[in-house]
């Protein structure tokens, strides 16, 4: 989340990357801390998902169907704290954290350990890999994207996570009805959100416009401190319309 990178520092995607797409993140060697690799060590063997280039069944994942806990995936979630209150507060519904940065895969171990959490997992790699080779059409009912990357830069604009080949992928993994939830604190990138989602043929706006915050995102520190000096946040929220 809001993970920036500084001018020369080279992505993956500019480096002879493979995948087919210009990565929306750069690693980093970040420091880890004692408690945060404890954890990470401890509980990734029990709430990881390990990246495989095959299509996973989610109700196997987490021992109960789409129709008994609707399973919702989050893109980039940072330090973890809004996807563990999120998960905690939303027994009936399992989530799926994807995170490529050891720290905060770390930090959200921790909080899963700590308040007992049993319906939130892990895949720690690269976002649109796992979209792409591990979830299958028509398996989630949410996605959840909060404060990404804004690559402020025009000129770095292209490696912004949402973009219209991201968002047809996103769509084609929802079932009818599932909701893609955006939100941003950078006023540029949240019409970009709102023009792209509203491109694609099978999302239709739960709004008109920009949404407000939906009860379920808590607001976070960062967040409450940005709305005292009065600056903006947007949530853009969409649906997967029948065809």
């Amino acid at each position: 989340m809001n993970e920036q990178a500084q001018d020369g520092v080279r992505t993956a995607g500019e480096s002879g990357n493979t995948h087919g797409h210009i990565r929306s993140f750069v690693l980093r060697q970040g420091r880890v801390s004692n408690a945060q690799l404890r954890y990470y060590e401890a509980m990734m063997a029990e709430i990881g998902v390990p990246y495989v280039a095959a299509p996973h069944n989610l109700a196997t994942v987490f021992g109960r169907s789409v129709e008994a806990a609707p399973k919702i995936l989050e893109i980039g979630f940072g330090m973890g704290e809004t996807s563990a209150a999120i998960a905690a507060a939303n027994p009936q519904n399992d989530y799926l954290g994807i995170e490529v940065h050891t720290p905060g895969v770390g930090s959200l171990c921790k909080l899963v350990a700590e308040g007992a959490i049993a319906n939130l997992r892990i895949v720690q790699h690269d976002a649109v890999d796992v979209l792409r080779e591990m979830i299958q059409p028509d398996a989630l009912s949410g996605v959840h994207i909060f404060f990404p990357d804004p690559w402020p830069k025009a000129r770095h604009h292209k490696r912004r996570l949402i973009q219209p080949a991201l968002v047809a992928l996103l769509a084609s993994r929802l079932r009818v009805g599932g909701y893609v939830h955006c939100a941003t604190d950078w006023e540029n990138y949240a019409e970009q959100m709102l023009a792209v989602l509203a491109a694609e043929p099978l999302l239709e706006n739960t709004a008109a416009g920009f949404a407000p915050r939906p009860d379920y995102r808590p607001l976070t520190k960062f967040e409450q401190r940005g709305l005292r000096l009065g600056h903006g946040v947007w949530d853009v929220v969409f649906r997967k319309r029948a065809v």
